[in-house]
């Protein structure tokens, strides 16, 4: 299929740049965080692309970080859906905290469990698998019949929410996927198979 379809995470936000966990929080990008935005439409302009429908969460930053990107690609005002199911995963007692001082509070080595672990959530919030089990179902009953339209999309969501996608698209197992990292900024373009695998993709942060 000659269709695209694009993650993006969004660009840098207040609290990642002051180490904090955020989840389903809601702080706004930084100004590193809006320019990564704004180069990555940039980017993808420089690539050829433009789109046919937007997806993205219900959070502030990664609603923003699509704003900057389609007024680059010259197509704001692009249909767009937005739906909690793309949310970051909740990091349910540890949202707000800074990251060292979890490791003061609970250890380093529980914090390394709730952060790097498959299927252990944090108190009070998701594991990478609970965001899975509700990023899949929505990628499969939602975008992908677009993606089958021929439709090209673009998806500007976060770092775990996007992990969920990446680890379907890419056949990666729990291992493999705690193990990736997902860059602020930085799109990743694909082009799929009629049955959803990868036909080739582009990290243009590589």
């Amino acid at each position: 299929m000659d269709n695209h379809l694009v993650l993006v995470r969004h660009g840098q936000s207040e609290w990642n740049k002051q180490n904090l966990f955020t989840g389903w929080k809601n702080p706004d990008l930084t100004e590193k965080g809006v320019a990564e935005a704004i180069d990555a439409g940039k980017r993808l302009k420089a690539e050829g692309l433009s789109f046919d429908i937007a997806y993205t969460s219900d959070l502030g930053r990664a609603q923003r970080t699509l704003n900057l990107m389609l007024t680059e690609l010259d197509q704001e005002g692009l249909k767009t859906i937005k739906d909690q199911a793309l949310n970051e995963r909740d990091y349910g007692d540890l949202a707000g905290l800074n990251k060292d001082d979890a490791r003061e509070k609970w250890g380093e080595a529980q914090v390394h469990i709730w952060r790097r672990s498959y299927d252990i959530p944090p108190p009070g919030g998701e594991s990478l698998k609970d965001t899975r089990d509700r990023v899949l179902p929505y990628y499969n009953e939602v975008i992908w019949p677009d993606y089958k339209a021929g439709k090209n999309i673009i998806v500007a969501a976060h770092g775990n929410s996007l992990r969920a996608l990446v680890m379907q698209l890419e056949n990666l197992s729990p291992e493999d996927i705690m193990k990736r990292e997902i860059a602020t900024g930085e799109p990743i373009i694909y082009r799929l198979n009629e049955d959803g695998s990868v036909q080739d993709v582009k990290d243009l942060a590589a």
